[in-house]
């Protein structure tokens, strides 16, 4: 079923993914697009009802307040200006700013998308599962398909979307990188080849990719070497394979959000969006990259995917390699991989396992002074992070237990080598990123 669309234009605002979940939230589908969208863009677009103008803060531009394009406004199709003087046309709704958390503000949307519109709530996981199978068998055809399989939560809904369009054309490669957490290799192999009965290739990668960010400090840098190394590894696991057209890629939204658009700067690099080689030799599958990561659960479940699956922690694409702060050496990797064990055991305990939506260990690569067995010495520390988000866009702070913290100090202190202090992050989303890199 083809469905309706709201666009969300990008002037300048901070509030542009949390604006297009809440249309999604009110069944009907919606995409954010730079301010300067083109005529042949837009009506390359489907079923576009109704296009939203999101000024904010960030709309003076090298000293010029940014507007939308002559294609928007010469376009026919409904529009609302959100805190954004807009040029005056025939039809077009202007708006102050809004909160986001007042029964106003959802009744003025409410009123735009489907009185204003005449948009149809059709938008649903359903809808979007039967949608993606048609477009992926179109794309891939008899053609096959070769997918980074991680083990983590986008991965593995798109090997299941994958094989629910093009069965056994799919195949998946699992590259140890050595930046994996503990027990986590293994694990992938024993769900997904012998319970799932995945076509599966395990790939033992971790010297070569250890050589390769030797002395590398610099974490966009990390990022873009070891999204460019993936890359090499699955292009030599394709000549082996032979007839490898395709690669799957777990790209969803805040990915592309977050790596930076016309109209806004980048956060970060994401390895699946920013680190990939300019001469790659496959044509991508990315049919997640417009999910955000609640969708994405949704999604799995409704693929039918086992709830330990669905609800696994998020963990990045380069793993342990922007936990290990700076520049990686096998030492304290070894330091982030068990103190993350530690803490996730911790947690399981504690019966905070399903609660907290990510908790993770990082490693800077600079040493504290402390006392171990009656002497100075001069070891790393360790920091933990605990946060609690929907789209991972924003997160705030989990309040962790006095008691619990003491344990898991304790533990990491004397457990992992190397390591003589444990600090806690307090700081949320924004001013800080989930990731320290």
């Amino acid at each position: 079923m083809q469905q309706d669309m709201i666009l969300i234009l990008d002037l300048g605002s901070e509030e542009n993914s949390a604006l297009a979940r809440e249309i999604r939230a009110l069944g009907v589908y919606s995409e954010i697009y730079s301010h300067d969208i083109t005529a042949e863009e837009l009506a390359a677009l489907p079923n576009v009802k109704g296009i939203i103008l999101n000024g904010g803060e960030n709309r003076m531009v090298d000293g010029v307040a940014i507007d939308a394009s002559d294609a928007v406004y010469e376009s026919g199709i409904a529009v609302l200006a959100v805190d954004h003087k807009a040029r005056r046309i025939a039809g077009l709704t202007a708006l102050g700013a809004w909160s986001n958390d007042t029964e106003e503000h959802l009744a003025e949307l409410r009123s735009f998308v489907f009185d204003t519109c005449k948009a149809t709530p059709n938008w649903s996981m359903e809808n979007f599962i039967a949608d993606q199978v048609e477009l992926l068998r179109r794309q891939i055809g008899d053609k096959k398909v070769l997918l980074a399989l991680s083990g983590g939560v986008d991965s593995s809904v798109v090997a299941a979307l994958l094989i629910r369009a093009v069965g056994d054309q799919l195949t998946c490669v699992h590259v140890n990188h050595g930046l994996l957490r503990k027990g986590e290799p293994e694990e992938v192999v024993s769900v997904f080849k012998e319970e799932l009965g995945a076509n599966l290739v395990y790939v033992d990668a971790i010297d070569r990719f250890l050589d390769k960010l030797a002395g590398v400090a610099d974490p966009e840098e990390k990022r873009k070497i070891i999204g460019a190394e993936f890359i090499r590894v699955f292009e030599e696991e394709a000549r082996k394979l032979e007839g490898i057209d395709f690669l799957g890629q777990g790209t969803i939204y805040p990915d592309i959000i977050e790596s930076g658009t016309k109209t806004a700067q980048a956060v970060k690099a994401h390895h699946n969006v920013g680190g990939l080689p300019d001469d790659l030799q496959f044509e991508l599958v990315e049919p997640l990259k417009m999910l955000f990561k609640d969708e994405v659960r949704a999604c799995g479940r409704a693929l039918g995917l086992p709830e330990s699956m669905v609800e696994r922690q998020p963990f990045p694409g380069p793993g342990l390699g922007v936990r290990c702060l700076g520049e990686i050496t096998r030492e304290r990797l070894e330091c982030v991989r068990e103190s993350d064990a530690i803490l996730r055991e911790e947690f399981e305990r504690a019966g905070l396992a399903g609660k907290v939506w990510q908790y993770f260990t990082a490693v800077p690569e600079f040493k504290t002074v402390g006392v171990r067995n009656n002497a100075r010495c001069f070891e790393y520390p360790v920091i933990l992070r605990a946060v609690n988000t929907i789209d991972a866009m924003t997160a705030t702070i989990e309040r962790l237990d006095y008691d619990l913290l003491e344990r898991i100090v304790e533990r990491i202190t004397t457990e992992v080598p190397g390591v003589n202090r444990v600090v806690f992050d307090l700081t949320p989303k924004p001013t800080g990123t989930i990731e320290w890199e």
